[in-house]
């Protein structure tokens, strides 16, 4: 099953994408998060209304927006899951964790599929792309071993931790402001259920920048696998269902590039992972 939120009218509503349309399920479902939140019965009903003589309408990419537009918690991530990201390193005396290091993007920094990302060209020179999986969890959990974890799991997106590189350097060493800039994490362009999956560890996961490729791996390389990520963050927190969690990017980022590619007013990014689908966004100057 793929959730969507998008545009219908002035009001955003929740809906289905089924046969390349849209099911809207607003009347019975306030957003995708209150979907989330009713667990299995929720997805009873959903079931129950495709399977109904609904009306199926066509949708515009630009209709859409975040899958989760409206969040109640920072967004989790995990840095240097992916060996060779690890070595592009700003610091170099880091040994190589033996637990995933784990920092927070503020709640404001969601953004739409396609939605036009602003670049603050005053606080930042160093604007990076990080392509990333995305992964919702669904239900509330505490000690979640890593054999239970992907019971906990709702489901899929794509997203891109953009960072402003010199920012993160700037506080201390402390990541936060230079990952919470507005809008720099655009996620979609819908959430896909965990059934529709196969083996979330073995899915390509590319970066493109104006139409070239720039990062491309798999998550089957990452150091520490989502049941890992999940069961560490939850010996510490309790994960709520709509915790979003991003699961650390590959390598290839443009500050590390030779020469760096730094992003600009006028360049479009993509991501895309295999069995999701994939996001695309322009960067625009915030001056006024």
């Amino acid at each position: 099953m793929k959730l969507i939120s998008y545009y219908n009218g002035n009001q955003i509503r929740a809906g289905v994408i089924q046969d390349n349309t849209v099911i809207d399920i607003g009347d019975e479902f306030s957003d995708v998060l209150s979907v989330i939140k009713a667990g299995n019965l929720g997805l009873e009903r959903i079931n129950k209304i495709l399977h109904s003589d609904v009306d199926r309408r066509e949708i515009k990419r630009e209709r859409l927006v975040s899958p989760i537009p409206k969040l109640e918690r920072n967004i989790l991530c995990v840095g240097w899951n992916y060996l060779e990201h690890f070595n592009e390193r700003e610091q170099q005396d880091i040994d190589l964790p033996s637990k995933p290091t784990i920092f927070t993007k503020a709640t404001g920094t969601i953004a739409g599929p396609y939605e036009r990302i602003p670049l603050p060209n005053n606080y930042t020179n160093k604007f990076d792309y990080e392509a990333e999986l995305a992964v919702v969890i669904g239900w509330k959990g505490k000690k979640i071993t890593e054999e239970e974890a992907f019971d906990y799991i709702f489901g899929f997106m794509c997203a891109n931790d953009l960072s402003a590189r010199d920012v993160q350097q700037a506080h201390g060493g402390q990541w936060f402001m230079g990952k919470s800039i507005d809008k720099s994490c655009p996620t979609g362009p819908w959430l896909v259920t965990k059934d529709e999956i196969a083996d979330v560890q073995n899915l390509d996961i590319i970066c493109k920048v104006n139409g070239n490729m720039v990062q491309s791996s798999n998550t089957n390389l990452m150091m520490f696998s989502i049941k890992q990520i999940i069961s560490e963050i939850s010996q510490a927190m309790t994960l709520m269902p709509g915790d979003i969690i991003l699961t650390g990017t590959p390598p290839g980022i443009g500050a590390k590039r030779n020469p760096p590619i730094l992003l600009k007013s006028g360049d479009v990014v993509e991501v895309e992972i295999d069995g999701i689908g994939s996001i695309k966004n322009h960067i625009i100057s915030d001056m006024p």
